[in-house]
């Protein structure tokens, strides 16, 4: 598996154009039955969203102030500590919709925070903050923080709702499914953390959830367009009857075109009989024999405890993080988001995040050997001689770099 391949016959394809996508009306789809994120419908995941927050820990989150931020009845509590300051995502995200529900005190002011460094110093400029406050602050619930105020007063009880959509340069804000603030062509554009504040009151938040948004397509559906397949190695790929891509036999891998250094990823795969093994590379050395990082994709688990993965679990970073729960079944479709900015490598099935990995190796052009942040392509595995997976709706984005900033680059903190 370490040599490399060049000598072999690599039939290289054109590379796939823009548009619309005619996939057969026999979509693939994650069941109503299956496991997925806390509080996520079968629907919701088919559309792309994935849970931010598990409802029990603070996995995937890291403090940068020294508050108490905690877990509390499915909640995401803090009300004390030194401030202002974030808890935020380690994962980085650029065009997405954001949803998530607050509960805050009359006196509280908090927000949340969008394309955020980790500790943002100005968030007139260096991110976008949308504002929990009283009605007495000069930018109350619901306003852009130094950009726009909101006129929509928000009771300062109860449960609300808030919904915001970053894209491009335009960004809209929701309060209870009302438009209570927009901005449009304007920094800061590119990635960035999603944070939420602590500056002073009891703030609890919970449903947080994100879809990405500005994916392209990858595979067509149609052929294998975009992609080069290696005719020398005895595992095949081909475009199934309900318009997936199907991997059969091995060992054998198929190539995109396109190169990725930062980027997110969507897809959807099926293996289709009981303990199948695969897998996704990506930031691969083109032309190698899947030479880079791997996505595991095996469903098996140790005496019928899902916590326990045979063999990583699907949604590992194989030989590098152990995904933390067996979400996806065998003979099922199974969505998967992936991404991955500088070292920081996360990944979600079905919703729910299963993988947040920090390659803090020295840096190395191989990825066997170190810490790879060079653009590479994606690989599709063809494992072995008893590979049956099907893969569907495909999307990648290059992630745009941050404009402005203190650390929300690729040197993830």
């Amino acid at each position: 598996m370490l040599r490399q391949i060049g000598s072999l016959v690599v039939s290289y394809l054109l590379p796939m154009a823009c548009g619309a996508f005619p996939i057969s009306q026999d979509r693939p789809l994650v069941p109503e039955t299956a496991e997925r994120g806390v509080g996520m419908t079968a629907d919701d995941v088919n559309q792309g969203w994935i849970s931010l927050f598990d409802g029990s820990s603070l996995f995937g989150w890291q403090a940068e102030s020294d508050a108490n931020w905690r877990v509390e009845s499915g909640c995401i509590v803090v009300d004390n500590g030194s401030a202002p300051g974030l808890l935020r995502t380690t994962a980085q995200f650029d065009d997405y919709e954001l949803t998530l529900e607050f509960q805050a005190e009359q006196d509280t002011n908090s927000g949340v925070f969008v394309r955020t460094s980790p500790r943002p110093t100005d968030p007139e400029v260096e991110c976008f903050e949308i504002n929990i406050a009283p009605g007495s602050n000069p930018f109350p619930t619901g306003s852009i923080v130094g950009h726009v105020k909101t006129n929509e007063a928000v009771a300062s009880d109860g449960w609300h709702r808030m919904s915001i959509t970053v894209f491009k340069r335009k960004l809209s804000v929701q309060i209870d499914d009302r438009p209570t603030a927009t901005l449009a062509d304007t920094a800061p554009f590119g990635r960035g953390y999603v944070g939420l504040q602590y500056n002073s009151g009891a703030v609890r938040f919970r449903k947080i959830r994100l879809k990405p948004t500005g994916l392209e397509r990858s595979f067509n559906g149609r052929d294998l367009q975009g992609w080069k397949t290696y005719d020398l190695m005895p595992g095949r790929f081909s475009i199934a009857p309900t318009n997936a891509l199907q991997a059969l036999g091995g060992p054998g891998q198929l190539e995109s075109e396109t190169q990725y250094a930062d980027f997110v990823m969507q897809f959807k795969c099926r293996t289709n009989a009981e303990g199948l093994n695969s897998g996704v590379f990506f930031r691969c050395i083109p032309g190698e024999q899947m030479n880079g990082y791997e996505i595991q994709i095996d469903n098996t688990f140790i005496d019928g405890d899902r916590n326990k993965p045979k063999n990583g679990g699907t949604g590992a970073i194989f030989r590098r993080n152990e995904a933390r729960r067996v979400v996806a079944n065998d003979n099922e479709w199974s969505a998967i988001t992936l991404v991955a900015v500088g070292p920081r490598i996360a990944v979600w099935v079905n919703g729910h995040q299963v993988a947040d990995w920090k390659d803090d190796r020295p840096k190395h052009p191989n990825p066997r050997n170190g810490q790879r942040l060079d653009a590479g392509t994606i690989m599709l595995q063809a494992h072995d001689e008893t590979t049956d997976i099907l893969f569907a709706e495909i999307f990648v984005a290059e992630l745009n770099q941050r404009e402005k900033g203190d650390g929300a680059s690729t040197n993830d903190n």
